[in-house]
């Protein structure tokens, strides 16, 4: 980390199926006006929800940490899979990734699994999953560790995309799993 009173920006990328609570979940955490490239949605998908993000939203959440201003930079990825090619270019640089699911919606999961597969390619940075309305639920909780065929120590939180509290509780569950791979990393370092 720099030097003490400096500032430190970071990447972390919000993905997920369509209609997950992505963009929700940025707006909650942002302190600064979502930018948000929702359109009218085109196709099939207008039953579950009027618009859909078509290349990326974008917010911003700034604290302070032993007198260092860290800043994250939130990106989320477009959902539907016609625009996924914005995937790659939105994970460059990244620190770790939340994959948003929808407990409710049974399609939500199953296109998480694949999503979820194609981040992990992309990088080998930490990530945790959102089980977005599931607050309470155990169930859910199983239910998307099972469908997702997440390991022991991959991590779900329940979440409610829409209070700002939750989603916070999902972004430091991430930063939680950052530095916990960073003391891992520490010990093979110093031995070179």
């Amino acid at each position: 980390m720099a030097a003490p009173g400096n500032s430190t920006s970071v990447k972390v990328v919000v993905t997920g199926p369509f209609a997950a609570g992505k963009t929700t979940f940025i707006s909650a955490l942002s302190e600064l006006q979502l930018f948000s490239s929702e359109q009218p949605v085109s196709d099939g998908s207008r039953a579950v929800k009027g618009m859909t993000t078509v290349s990326m939203d974008w917010g911003k959440i700034t604290f302070q940490l032993e007198g260092d201003e860290i800043v994250l930079y939130l990106f989320g990825t477009p959902g539907q899979e016609r625009f996924d090619f914005m995937w790659d270019v939105l994970a460059r640089g990244m620190l770790g990734f939340i994959v948003m699911v929808d407990v409710t919606r049974e399609e939500s999961l199953d296109e998480a699994r694949k999503i979820l597969e194609y981040f992990k390619g992309l990088a080998e940075v930490p990530f945790v999953v959102a089980a977005n309305r599931a607050t309470g639920d155990e169930g859910a909780i199983e239910a998307v560790r099972k469908s997702l065929g997440l390991k022991g120590d991959e991590v779900v939180v329940p979440c409610e995309a829409v209070s700002r509290q939750s989603a916070k509780d999902v972004l430091l569950a991430l930063l939680y799993a950052v530095l916990a791979m960073l003391d891992e990393s520490a010990p093979a370092a110093a031995a070179t």
